[in-house]
């Protein structure tokens, strides 16, 4: 008889069925296998106090701050620690709980109801000159060429943009931003590059997106996050999938002493509302992708935290995408020039990836990207 530790079971039914457990227990056993965190803040102490005994008695945890028991506070941060199963057993029991504890149940619910996307990823072109990362700028023929070749290198779609979005980026009008990116389109276009990889088009402006789309572009990627019910219509009227990502204040003020009550908190709520916003004018959730926008309006604690709570987001039901890729982030935890930078991209994207939070990776560099994914994805089975 031998013994070892099992780490980084990331298809927990795939690894059962291997191990030939019965059809009926592959689902139960799974369950108990994926341990889940949930922070509730400012939850009223008597709801600490019984959400506390609920949990212990399936078995679960929730830590709580001394003077819970004697309800020196009224109100509480808490940690519940359980598995899935544990989870779903609470999410029912608090249904009928008071003080605030229904409202759990059902956040707790939809948690659980989060789905799960294939990993794919999208290689970054810039058509204008002034982009953070200078390798990162083409014009039109030698975009056509890196079109070519991040298709080769295995992306799944190629986000293009004509206007720089870096900290104090200089404003551009439509026209030139229109002026920019219309001889790749139109290359895009006549050559139906469209039939090997989707296209997306990086840009708030109405005027340019859609003739992107008119030139067979399907994804929209917004920095502005959805604010111009506009960009919302041109989604719905081409059925294109909307990417909404959250940003601070605009690229010109963003970084100027970014400040957050809880940044996990607000970026949440600001997701909420937008995405009900997109819904009601038409556009369909499963067609919205997440960007909690890396560097956009945030310090590095920021980043930090939401980069590992990507998870979270996982609960309006959309593709969650990170894009860090050789952003100063990297700088701010070790100094290192913008051409420097893939290692610390890859450690951010990987990690992202492997809490299981992302199914959309911006970069950069496809090729490395590619071989890693494939590579973490044989170690996590």
């Amino acid at each position: 008889m031998e013994i070892y530790q099992v780490d980084n079971i990331r298809d927990k039914k795939e690894f059962l069925k291997k191990l030939k457990v019965h059809g009926g227990g592959v689902s139960i056993m799974a369950k108990k296998m994926e341990l889940l965190y949930f922070y509730i803040k400012d939850l009223k102490t008597p709801a600490v106090n019984i959400l506390k005994q609920d949990a212990l008695s399936i078995g679960a945890e929730l830590a709580t701050p001394s003077g819970v028991i004697i309800c020196e506070k009224e109100s509480y941060d808490s940690l519940l620690i359980g598995t899935r199963k544990h989870i779903e057993i609470l999410a029912k029991k608090e249904l009928s709980q008071p003080f605030g504890l229904k409202k759990v149940a059902k956040e707790l619910e939809e948690f659980l109801k989060s789905k799960e996307y294939p990993i794919k990823i999208m290689g970054i072109i810039n058509a204008n000159d002034d982009s953070f990362f200078s390798a990162s700028r083409f014009m039109e023929k030698d975009a056509f060429l890196k079109i070519e070749e991040m298709i080769e290198e295995g992306a799944d779609i190629i986000d293009i943009g004509a206007v720089s979005s870096r900290p104090n980026a200089v404003n551009v009008s439509k026209e030139i931003e229109l002026e920019r990116i219309k001889p790749i389109c139109d290359m895009i276009k006549s050559k139906k590059l469209y039939d090997k990889i989707s296209f997306s088009i990086d840009s708030y402006t109405p005027s340019v997106i859609e003739y992107a789309l008119k030139s067979g572009f399907c994804f929209i990627n917004d920095i502005t996050g959805a604010s111009d019910d506009e960009v919302i219509k041109l989604a719905v009227d081409y059925g294109a999938k909307l990417i909404i990502m959250h940003m601070q204040g605009t690229p010109q003020t963003m970084q100027d002493n970014p400040c957050y009550d809880d940044v996990m908190v607000e970026v949440s709520n600001f997701f909420e509302e937008r995405i009900a916003r997109c819904e009601a004018l038409g556009v369909k959730r499963e067609d919205i992708i997440l960007d909690v926008g890396i560097g956009f309006g945030k310090s590095l604690e920021h980043n930090l935290t939401l980069l590992r709570n990507m998870r979270h987001f996982k609960k309006f039901g959309c593709e969650v995408l990170v894009g860090a890729s050789r952003k100063s982030i990297i700088d701010k935890i070790i100094p290192t020039p913008t051409e420097e930078r893939l290692a610390g991209t890859l450690a951010i994207h990987l990690q992202t990836v492997q809490n299981g939070g992302v199914s959309l990776v911006r970069c950069h560099d496809v090729k490395e990207h590619y071989q890693a994914l494939a590579v973490l994805h044989s170690l996590s089975i």
